[in-house]
């Protein structure tokens, strides 16, 4: 073997060992980065924080009484604030009545994310009349009772699970049950629940609160 068939058959030598170790380290390459793109979507999907659960809708038996469409529907009623919406309901207009009596609809209007526990026509009825007549012509006195009626926060079906909450009218009220039963200090129940306006979530009830 002269000295140029060496050279030759020891590049080619060199060739072959060379060429299994390219193979190898491209091969490593492509399955990291294979692993790397497997991995991405698990680690993606388990990243970001759950999304909260969305609230319930409206519940209850009077909510069937609630008009389908228009301004007193539970559409229509959640693009208007909170004492406008309840005018549009013909179930509430005693309350709306005394809300103007007292003159809180600027104040209810206005207010940012409450909840107002309403109660309905049949609800006022139960007091009365000559007392229901005194309270209405007392300012002061009806003011203390509407405002009794409102949180100042929105409240979920669940925080209504068993709660104690502050009213504006600076005085607690509590709540309890599940599901689609709710009852407000023990003796009003909640007859149709989550209802959303612009500004707050109505909870109406079929018994007037009082304060302490």
């Amino acid at each position: 073997m002269n000295a140029q068939t060496f050279r030759r058959a020891a590049v080619a030598v060199a060739a072959a060992a060379v060429l299994p170790l390219a193979l190898t380290a491209c091969s490593d390459s492509g399955d990291k980065k294979s692993e790397s793109q497997a991995a991405a979507p698990e680690a993606a999907s388990s990243s970001p924080a759950e999304a909260a659960t969305p609230m319930a809708g409206p519940f209850g038996p009077a909510c069937a009484s609630v008009p389908k469409d228009g301004a007193g529907s539970f559409d229509g009623m959640a693009k208007d604030p909170v004492a406008t919406a309840a005018s549009n309901n013909p179930e509430l207009s005693t309350l709306v009545s005394a809300v103007k009596q007292a003159g809180l609809v600027d104040t209810l209007n206005n207010a940012e994310n409450i909840t107002v526990f309403a109660p309905t026509n049949d609800a006022f009825a139960k007091i009365p009349k000559a007392d229901l007549d005194k309270v209405l012509a007392d300012k002061e006195t009806l003011t203390k009772i509407l405002t009794y009626h409102v949180v100042g926060q929105k409240l979920t079906p669940k925080q209504l699970e068993n709660g104690s909450f502050e009213t504006l009218e600076k005085s607690m009220l509590t709540t309890s049950g599940s599901g689609e039963s709710y009852t407000v200090n023990d003796s009003s129940k909640v007859v149709c629940g989550n209802v959303p306006t612009a500004n707050a979530t109505v909870h109406i009830v079929d018994t007037v609160l009082m304060p302490k």
